[in-house]
């Protein structure tokens, strides 16, 4: 291979590895960057989503002391990858802060995806570990329970007994076989 065509790749590599690097640093952020009303509609949608297809889903957001809902997270990767989304904290079904999401990933990896992330948290201490933090990190600050769904697309409640658990929404429908580890929650202004 000539110089030129390694240092074309070399050039288009680390122009992928900046712009990586600036989304989840949070400097650039996506088109997609919804206002308030936006977010609001979204996540009203996505809990209307959660409740129709999930039976208990109800029962179980009355028992969290917080829901919170990312409607539209985005990943996208070519071995290198980066997720991004934004929602908002819902608390006694009031919203009481927008949140984004950001996580980096690396590996085997090629393509783009939309999904939906809620997270519950179940306990008073997980939730106000998460809200007095200044960037709160699944797998660092707490574990999250990715919850299984029954065959007939039901949840034991009874059962779940974790401090936050969190639940992954694609086009196809709930999603239980990824991981929030390393994705970073924080405070935006909407």
């Amino acid at each position: 291979m000539s110089g030129l065509a390694v240092l074309t790749r070399w050039a288009i590599f680390s122009s992928f590895l900046t712009i990586v690097s600036l989304a989840v640093s949070g400097i650039f952020q996506p088109a997609d960057a919804a206002d308030a009303a936006e977010i609001e509609f979204r996540v009203n949608r996505s809990l209307d989503q959660f409740r129709q297809e999930i039976q208990g889903s109800e029962a179980l957001l009355k028992k969290a002391k917080a829901v919170l809902v990312l409607p539209k997270v985005y990943k996208a990767g070519f071995g290198l990858g980066g997720e991004y989304g934004e929602g908002a904290l819902r608390v006694h079904g009031k919203t009481a802060d927008y949140y984004n999401m950001i996580a980096a990933s690396w590996g085997f990896q090629l393509g783009a995806q939309k999904k939906t992330v809620l997270l519950l948290f179940m306990t008073d201490d997980a939730f106000s570990k998460f809200r007095t933090s200044d960037g709160w990190k699944a797998g660092v600050d707490a574990s999250v329970a990715l919850i299984k769904v029954g065959a007939e697309g039901s949840l034991d409640t009874q059962n779940i007994n974790n401090p936050v658990v969190g639940f992954v929404i694609g086009q196809k429908g709930l999603m239980y076989d990824l991981s929030l580890e390393g994705a970073k929650f924080s405070k935006i202004k909407k």
